[in-house]
């Protein structure tokens, strides 16, 4: 069985998976708007091949959600986002508009921070306090003491 991560470890991914969602789908700004593309939407733009590339891309976030212990429900979430992605890029003339508003590795990262975050919130439960181990030491300690004194 996997070894969960730490949390550091968890906090570190999703900062990985932000600056690379930032790049792909949002670290282009349009002149005076506020809209963003990113790389992705570029790549995008060679006919089918780039789409390709945009899934691989896309498959980073699946791989470091998967690394993190993400559940299977976050994941095929993530599954959807990136086939719809694709499929919509592969759409003649709109497909490259698509591709720079979807923003599927953004919506991921998104996923995948909301898990981890309700995970982290949730705490153990603290384990039982050892009665039986305290009785025993307790009897020992008794049983030590009384030897003590008979041989005293």
């Amino acid at each position: 069985m996997a070894k969960q991560p730490t949390e550091a470890q968890q906090r570190a991914t999703l900062k990985r998976l932000e600056k690379f969602s930032r790049f792909t789908d949002s670290s282009i700004g349009v002149p005076f708007t506020r809209f963003k593309f990113g790389v992705e939407a570029i790549i995008g733009l060679v006919p089918v091949v780039g789409d390709f590339v945009g899934l691989v891309l896309s498959s980073y976030v699946l791989v470091e959600a998967q690394r993190a212990g993400a559940s299977k429900t976050v994941k095929r979430r993530m599954l959807r986002n990136m086939v719809i992605d694709f499929l919509g890029g592969l759409l003649p003339v709109v497909g490259d508009a698509f591709d720079a508003i979807y923003k599927a590795n953004t919506r991921n990262t998104g996923l995948l921070r909301n898990y981890l975050e309700q995970q982290l919130a949730v705490e153990p439960t603290p384990p039982p306090f050892p009665w039986k181990v305290l009785i025993g030491l307790s009897i020992f300690i008794a049983v030590m003491a009384g030897w003590i004194a008979l041989i005293w």
